[in-house]
C-alpha cells in the first residue's frame, strides 16, 4: 500500500527537477557544447572521454543551475503566464529555498567538473551564470535591450567546448561565439513574438520595438543576415584551426537562406503562426550547422 504513495513522490520529484533546470533547453545547450568541443580537439588537443564527460555533466549543471535561480527570482511573474504558472516554483510544489539549494549544488558541482576540465572553461562557465541570473534576467523587465543581454551568456556554449577541448580563447572560439551570439536574435524574437501576449502579463519586454510592428520584424531578417556571415567566416581562411571546406560553405549558405525566407515570411505576414516557424526552423539551423560543421571536420 505504501509503494504506489513513495513511486509517485520520487516521480514527481524528478519531473519537478527537470522543470526546475529546464531539462530539454539544457540538453539542446549542451549539444552546442558537445559540439564545440569535438571541433576543438585534434593532435595537439587529444580527444578525451574523461573530459567530454566532464563538460556534459558540468555544462548540464551550469544550464541547470542559471535557469532554477531565474525561476526563484521570477517567481511571481511567472505565476502570471500561462506558459510558465505550472513550473514548480510557482505553483507551489517547490519552496524557494528547494529551488535556490538546487541551483547553488548545481552551480557548484558545475564550476569544480568544469575546472577539473581547465581554468578557463570554469571562468566562462560562471560569468555565463552571473550575466544570466544578475544581469539578463532582472532588465527583463526593464528594456528590450535583455536580449542583448541575454545573448551574451547564451553564445558561451559552443565556444565553451572548444575551450574545453584546447583550454584556449582565440580566434576559433571567438568565431563560435559570435555565430551563436547572432543566433540568439531571430530566435528569441520569434518567440518574444508568438508568446507576446503572455509576457505581456508579466510585463516583459523581449521585442526590440517593444511591439509586433514592421520594424521588430525587419530587424528579424538583418540579424538573420548577420547570421549568415558570422556562420561563413570560417570558410574565409582567417579563423586559424577553425575552418570548413567550399562544398561546406555551400551547403551553410543554403541553410542560411532558408531560414532567411522564414524571417521574410515574418515580415510579411506579422503572424504569430509565422513567428512560431521561424522559431522552430532557427533551432533546426543551429542544429543542423553544427551538425555541418562535424562532418567538414571529419570528412575532408
Amino acid at each position: 500500500m505504501d509503494a504506489h504513495p513513495q513511486t509517485f513522490s520520487i516521480k514527481t520529484a524528478f519531473a519537478d527537477f527537470k522543470a526546475i533546470t529546464k531539462a530539454g533547453l539544457a540538453i539542446s545547450v549542451l549539444f552546442s557544447s558537445i559540439a564545440g568541443y569535438l571541433l576543438g580537439f585534434g593532435d595537439s588537443h587529444p580527444f578525451s572521454w574523461s573530459v567530454l564527460a566532464m563538460l556534459m555533466v558540468g555544462g548540464y549543471c551550469m544550464v541547470g543551475a542559471s535557469n532554477a535561480f531565474n525561476q526563484v527570482i521570477e517567481k511571481d511573474l511567472d505565476a502570471l503566464m500561462d506558459r510558465t504558472k505550472n513550473r514548480p516554483v510557482p505553483s507551489g510544489r517547490m519552496s524557494p529555498n528547494t529551488a535556490l539549494l538546487i541551483a547553488f549544488a548545481l552551480t557548484a558541482i558545475g564550476l569544480v567538473l568544469l575546472y577539473m576540465i581547465n581554468a578557463k572553461t570554469a571562468m566562462f562557465g560562471a560569468i555565463s551564470i552571473f550575466l544570466y541570473t544578475s544581469v539578463y534576467t532582472p532588465l527583463k523587465t526593464v528594456t528590450p535591450l535583455s536580449v542583448f543581454v541575454g545573448a551574451f551568456p547564451g553564445a558561451i556554449p559552443f565556444m565553451l567546448g572548444w575551450v574545453a577541448a584546447t583550454g584556449e580563447f582565440g580566434i576559433e572560439a571567438g568565431t563560435l561565439f559570435l555565430i551563436q551570439f547572432f543566433w540568439q536574435f531571430p530566435h528569441f524574437w520569434a518567440i518574444g513574438w508568438f508568446l507576446y501576449e503572455d509576457y505581456e502579463k508579466a510585463g516583459f519586454f523581449m521585442l526590440p520595438t517593444g511591439k509586433k510592428d514592421k520594424s521588430t520584424a525587419l530587424q528579424t531578417i538583418l540579424y538573420t543576415v548577420w547570421l549568415m556571415v558570422a556562420s561563413l567566416l570560417p570558410a574565409l581562411g582567417y579563423t586559424g584551426q577553425f575552418y570548413i571546406t567550399p562544398i561546406s560553405a555551400g551547403i551553410v549558405f543554403i541553410l542560411g537562406l532558408w531560414m532567411l525566407v522564414y524571417a521574410v515570411k515574418l515580415y510579411k505576414l506579422r503572424t504569430a503562426k509565422a513567428a512560431k516557424a521561424l522559431m522552430l526552423a532557427s533551432v533546426s539551423y543551429i542544429s543542423l550547422l553544427q551538425v555541418v560543421y562535424i562532418l567538414d571536420k571529419f570528412l575532408r
